[in-house]
């Protein structure tokens, strides 16, 4: 599916701000995972995002419609987010922010 630069942007603009991060750049998705805005529909990329429908058979308007990182999926009959990828807390200090780029890790399957 295509969509215009205005969907996606909106879209987009429905993922997890973390404040030590620039929205404008990067956002989470609803499983953690760090998506970069640049990489939309980069699937190869760690960072990549992709449009997701989550309504059975819905419209593609915006409410019906969430950014996932590529490797997470919405599993529409379940009414699920089943997650593969998530954020990489792994030796970031809890008492710090993060100013360094963002990481992901691959999750179970």
């Amino acid at each position: 599916m295509t969509y215009s630069k205005e969907m996606v942007q909106e879209v987009w603009e429905k993922g997890r701000v973390i404040a030590e991060q620039d929205p404008a750049v990067w956002r989470q998705d609803e499983c953690g995972a760090w998506m970069r805005r640049e990489h939309y529909g980069q699937e190869a990329s760690e960072y990549g995002w992709r449009i997701e429908n989550i309504s059975l058979g819905g419209p593609n308007d915006v409410d019906n419609l969430r950014p996932l990182h590529c490797e997470n999926l919405f599993i529409v009959g379940a009414g699920r987010t089943k997650c593969h990828v998530s954020a990489d807390q792994k030796g970031v200090d809890v008492r710090e922010h993060v100013h360094s780029t963002p990481r992901n890790r691959r999750v179970g399957r």
